[in-house]
């Protein structure tokens, strides 16, 4: 049992992303498709921040540097070593401790929460042009069911008439 709270979050991402893949394909409602397309997405966007976390990382920010100065040596990469594994480099008119090759530190990757950022705000962009035309379909064939706009296409398509 403990097994399955350990992969909690794979759980919760996997009943997600099964909702929304159920419900764009079984609705014929362009709103309730619409709805669960965003939560295949929000699925897709937990999944990723799942898999970004370290377990015991940290975030990877800089410290600035309090005075160690020189004393330590060259560490021959534009920055200077310190006994701690970690190398100071300096930019503009601060230094800072960045994690060297023998540090101990565990810092998490931060690119997948920059990814799901980007992918957020397309999610929500693609959300808002399916709803605008969603509005459109609206005013043109009275209704957003699937069913009856493809029905008012065949009738307009096989007489060349709308109703």
């Amino acid at each position: 049992m403990s097994d399955w709270f350990s992969q909690y979050n794979y759980i919760v991402v996997i009943i997600l992303m099964m909702t929304g893949l159920y419900t764009v394909f079984a609705s014929r409602n362009l709103i309730k498709k619409l709805a669960g397309l965003s939560v295949f997405q929000t699925s897709v966007f937990l999944l990723y921040i799942t898999i970004g976390k370290v377990s015991g990382g940290q975030p990877p920010i800089l410290i600035e540097d309090k005075g160690y100065g020189d004393d330590y040596g060259s560490g021959g990469d534009g920055g200077h070593s310190l006994l701690d594994g970690t190398i100071q480099v300096a930019a503009g008119d601060a230094a800072y401790i960045l994690p060297g090759p023998g540090s101990d530190v565990l810092y998490s990757n931060p690119l997948p929460h920059v990814l799901i950022l980007t992918a957020i705000v397309v999610g929500v962009a693609t959300l808002s042009i399916g709803l605008a035309l969603t509005v459109r379909i609206r005013e043109v064939y009275r209704t957003i069911e699937e069913d009856e706009i493809e029905a008012a296409d065949f009738v307009y398509n096989l007489e060349g008439t709308a109703d």
